[in-house]
């Protein structure tokens, strides 16, 4: 057993060599039934996970919010922790936006923010009504 504990990163990287060395050039083929490669169908299921994950955590992170604010508002809770909640559901819903610019590839739009993905929606603005609501001058 202790041979095994004193070389078990030995036996690990073995593996993994096994493994790569085993897969060929399969893992370049991608799907059976499309032209994808491997690393976009990662890609795009790396950014499902991604916001279904944001997802729940705003949900979570707003009851937790609501609930870290009662407590400092009656004293039990430090305000710093509402802050530090506030800012990380802040950054957490500028991320997508921020990896954006970092990479400066338009492809990684795909992740969104969610600062102004409903905006336009919530006071019904469309592509074809240029932000007009009230049926103004240009009907």
């Amino acid at each position: 057993m202790r041979f095994i504990k004193n070389n078990f990163w030995t036996f690990f990287m073995v593996a993994v060599f096994a493994l790569l060395g085993m897969s060929g050039d399969a893992l370049a083929q991608g799907t059976a039934n499309s032209n994808t490669s491997i690393m976009s169908l990662a890609a795009s299921k790396g950014v499902n996970t991604f916001r279904a994950v944001r997802t729940i955590i705003f949900i979570v992170g707003g009851f937790g919010l609501v609930g870290v604010a009662f407590g400092a508002i009656f004293g039990k809770i430090n305000w710093k922790w509402f802050a530090g909640l506030a800012v990380g559901l802040a950054i957490l819903a500028a991320a997508g936006a921020i990896v954006t610019y970092a990479t400066g590839d338009a492809t990684t739009g795909r992740y969104g923010d969610t600062f102004g993905a409903s905006s336009g929606a919530a006071i019904g603005v469309t592509a074809d009504s240029g932000g007009d609501t009230e049926g103004g001058e240009g009907e």
